[in-house]
């Protein structure tokens, strides 16, 4: 059985869009742990969004990141949209209902990352089908902007790992209770 598992960059106040507040909290220990989360996958699992800014990104940025970058470039790409026609960037779109969709592909072995999207992280919550939530929170608060959860989104957790940065980065991971 697959797994999904999604990681995200939050404020102290629950804010995750423009993460350009991160930043000056990003260090050699996040970016280890996020090159081990990259390499632990065997495929993203984006919305459209991250997607598109990813494929804007990523494929200029491979020669700076190294091994990083070539295993993002190169690693299949699972997106959710009604909008898109065309994959590209090693892509599929998904057909039909998302959470059948992620339902199946978590039949079959491996790991799928999410990173960002948050409105596809709120619609698998609600439907049971993320096995991890591995979040940074960041010491800063933002007091306006895109909250990681909407409204009614609602799972009980269970923390299964913790740790701190040395720049005051709360690294938790929960699963669901």
């Amino acid at each position: 059985m697959g797994k999904v598992v999604a990681v995200e960059y939050t404020t102290l106040d629950g804010v995750f869009e423009e993460p350009s507040w991160s930043g000056p909290y990003f260090n050699e220990e996040l970016s280890g742990w996020q090159a081990g989360n990259l390499r632990e996958a065997d495929a993203l699992l984006l919305g459209r969004k991250t997607y598109e800014g990813f494929k804007a990104a990523w494929p200029q940025m491979e020669e700076a990141t190294g091994d990083f970058g070539v295993k993002m470039n190169s690693m299949p790409k699972h997106v959710a949209t009604t909008t898109l026609t065309t994959p590209e960037w090693n892509a599929s779109f998904i057909a039909g209902e998302v959470a059948d969709a992620v339902a199946k592909l978590k039949t079959e072995p491996g790991t799928l990352l999410i990173n960002g999207s948050a409105s596809l992280v709120n619609y698998l919550t609600r439907h049971n089908l993320i096995d991890e939530y591995r979040i940074m929170v960041f010491p800063v608060v933002q007091g306006e902007g895109r909250k990681l959860w909407d409204d009614g989104t609602k799972i009980a957790l269970t923390l299964a790992d913790s740790w701190k940065t040395a720049s005051g980065v709360e690294v938790v991971t929960y699963v669901p209770a």
